[in-house]
């Protein structure tokens, strides 16, 4: 048997430990019972305590108790997690048992702890997108990779956030029984076996100003309000009644990217809204979203989200009262 060892806190993600119990207790319906794997949750204590969503958890164990050799240990994530501080007994755990399993990681927001027990330090890393940043910040010698969906870098396992952790499992599962395995498992929980494209596609994607009165949001609104159109930084700063060069630079500061920046993403938030909500060919989405060809489209798209706007499209397609016939382009 695999030992999978998952640590779980107070204010957990449900779904960051439902999801890889899920997919190593559907495992072992696929391969021989010596085969299979074995799965303890361990907290500060055997008590009680309550996910971020109200559930209720017991821990197996304590992370107090003689820690085993597990073959795989993670730390789950959860919303309380990036803003704590190491919690010591946790640390402990994870130093120990980082030192004697096979491998070790985390799910979603769980790697701030790997991070408070040195276990990030010259390793390529990731986490929810929403935190990336932070965490890039709090452990600066970590590599955080913002768009990926998991990372494995030598024993270290990292996954992005919440449902990520079931694409880092049903990984661990076709590193341990074949992908056959893996996407018999898959299919069992109606998921996808390896999901196309990084964790940008599941992101909003545009930055603002604070200051909504700012010329800078005043230019972005401008965008919005006309995609369709070409734009120059000349053409920009007029609208924000500044010289060229000072509003270049201004608008950087404030919204953190360039202004050609800026109109690539809302050009892309735009198609994706369209991609989402109609069935529309992709040539008058690229047209309506200012690319003006569906290949300009197609390649700021694999450049920026990993997917094709069809893949998008087929990810996340949500047209109501069309039949479920529908032909996509």
């Amino acid at each position: 048997m695999r030992s999978v060892a998952i640590a779980i806190f107070p204010g957990v993600q449900a779904l960051d430990v439902a999801g890889p119990v899920d997919v190593f207790a559907e495992a072992n319906a696929f391969v021989s019972a010596d085969a299979g794997y074995e799965i303890t949750l361990l907290g500060a204590s055997r008590d009680a305590l309550r996910a971020s969503n109200g559930m209720q958890m017991l821990a197996d164990r304590t992370f107090d108790e003689p820690a085993e050799a597990f073959h795989t240990a993670l730390v789950a994530g959860g919303p309380v997690l990036p803003a704590g501080e190491a919690e010591p007994r946790l640390n402990r755990w994870l130093i120990e048992v980082a030192s004697r399993c096979e491998r070790y990681g985390s799910i979603c927001t769980g790697a701030f702890a790997l991070g408070h027990a040195g276990l990030l330090d010259g390793r390529k890393v990731t986490t929810h997108w929403q935190d990336a940043p932070r965490l890039a910040s709090r452990f600066p010698q970590a590599q955080v990779e913002l768009d990926r969906i998991y990372i494995r870098d030598g024993a270290l396992v990292t996954s992005a956030g919440v449902t990520a952790g079931i694409d880092l499992s049903l990984a661990l599962v076709a590193e341990d029984h074949g992908p056959a395995i893996a996407l018999a498992v898959a299919k069992r929980l109606v998921v996808f076996a390896q999901r196309r494209g990084g964790q940008s596609q599941f992101s909003p994607y545009l930055s603002v100003p604070a200051d909504e009165t700012s010329p800078v949001a005043k230019v972005q609104a401008h965008v919005m309000e006309h995609i369709r159109e070409r734009f120059s930084v000349a053409q920009l700063a007029a609208v924000a009644g500044m010289s060229a060069r000072n509003f270049a630079r201004v608008f950087v500061q404030l919204a953190h990217v360039t202004p050609h920046e800026f109109v690539e993403r809302a050009r892309v938030d735009t198609a994706r809204n369209l991609l989402e909500s109609t069935d529309k060919v992709l040539k008058a989405v690229a047209y309506e979203s200012g690319f003006a060809t569906a290949d300009r489209m197609r390649i700021v798209f694999s450049r920026r989200l990993s997917v094709t706007p069809t893949e998008y499209r087929a990810s996340f397609l949500n047209i109501p009262n069309k039949p479920d016939t529908l032909n996509l382009p």
